[in-house]
């Protein structure tokens, strides 16, 4: 269960600023601080004990931590969070690190896409001092040869992309809830059968008018049943919909209607099949936005206390592509690494839109 995070609006004006003092002191130098520490950076005199007080009050909204009984406070993940999300105050790109960024994209202007972000990513991570991460601009116009889905947890699969062209390319997703790692592999089954020659967009538009066409042919035939009195919908056009056979189903004689009636639960498990395949092309071809992943926030790296600062870039139709960070220690400064990859992810941005990419 995920602690709820505390709002500013909580902590006094006083628990405010030490809350703050303690972060900043913390980030800068990465040791635990003490409230003597903090009594001499105050401009009003507030005595070592009323500082204290205000730490441990802060430590019991889980926002501080005592690594040691006799040491300062250091800001735990929710501190940090609230930290990011609420006093953060973001600077401006050094005029030496726009440079140095610049001056990667400017080198080997007539390289290939991959070639341009391995260097930005060379670039960025010396900028930083940390770990750079770069996800290459999706090939949405590209024709697909095959796919897969592989099955990675509950709530996470791999969907894995053979273009025509020979490349491949990995992409993370949440199936919906209840999808089974076999209805995943009849949907890769499926699809593979029709997306020969066909892109990502044109793919998911094949399966939509699939749903129409059963959608149509389920109406067609259950019309008359209805009207009749052997049949009656329930929750008509929803996602839960149904067809409620009445009992009197059981003496039908007519051989049109039983077949009519098998029909229908063949359309019915057609129909489920198809949207489920849809939700997960959705989800194939969706895309997250900026996010700070601060420790445990993110499972990909919670266990070494590192954090990811990720920022999305778009192409020239304001379509996000790919994706720009780097990953460090918790304590990263996140007020200039935040507008460090905010200003490359930009660049990147305006640099793949004029070249070809698939």
């Amino acid at each position: 269960m995920n602690t709820p995070l505390p709002q500013l609006s909580e902590l006094s004006e006083r628990s405010r600023e030490v809350f703050r003092r303690v972060v900043e002191s913390y980030l800068a130098s990465g040791d635990p601080v003490g409230s003597r520490t903090l009594t001499r950076d105050f401009s009003e005199r507030i005595s070592a004990a009323t500082i204290r007080n205000v730490m441990q009050d802060l430590e019991h909204l889980g926002l501080l931590d005592s690594p040691h009984v006799s040491a300062g406070r250091i800001p735990t993940h929710l501190g940090l969070r609230l930290f990011v999300d609420g006093l953060l105050e973001i600077g401006s790109v050094s005029v030496e690190d726009r440079e140095r960024i610049d001056a990667s994209s400017s080198e080997g202007e007539r390289s290939d896409v991959a070639a341009l972000l391995d260097k930005v990513g060379t670039t960025l991570s010396g900028v930083t001092h940390s770990a750079a991460i770069v996800l290459a601009p999706k090939r949405e116009q590209a024709s697909i040869r095959h796919l897969e889905f592989v099955s990675l947890a509950a709530d996470r699969a791999l969907v894995v992309l053979v273009f025509s062209d020979g490349q491949v390319e990995n992409r993370i997703l949440t199936p919906p809830p209840g999808l089974t790692p076999s209805a995943m592999r009849e949907a890769a089954n499926f699809l593979n059968a029709v997306a020969a020659g066909t892109t990502l967009s044109e793919l998911r538009a094949k399966v939509r008018h699939e749903i129409g066409q059963r959608r149509q042919e389920i109406d067609s035939l259950a019309q008359g049943l209805v009207e009749a009195g052997i049949a009656v919908w329930e929750n008509p056009g929803d996602r839960g919909e149904r067809l409620i056979v009445r009992g009197r189903a059981n003496l039908l004689e007519e051989a049109a209607e039983v077949d009519d009636l098998s029909r229908i639960r063949r359309l019915f498990d057609d129909l489920e099949r198809a949207r489920d395949i849809a939700d997960v092309l959705d989800l194939t071809e969706g895309s997250d936005g900026v996010r700070i992943f601060i420790g445990s926030e993110n499972k990909l790296f919670s266990l070494s206390g590192s954090s990811l600062v990720v920022s999305p870039y778009m192409n020239a139709d304001r379509k996000v592509v790919g994706a720009i960070g780097v990953i460090g220690p918790t304590r990263l400064n996140y007020g200039r690494v935040v507008p460090i990859v905010d200003y490359t992810a930009q660049l990147v941005g305006r640099l793949v839109s004029g070249r070809t990419t698939g």
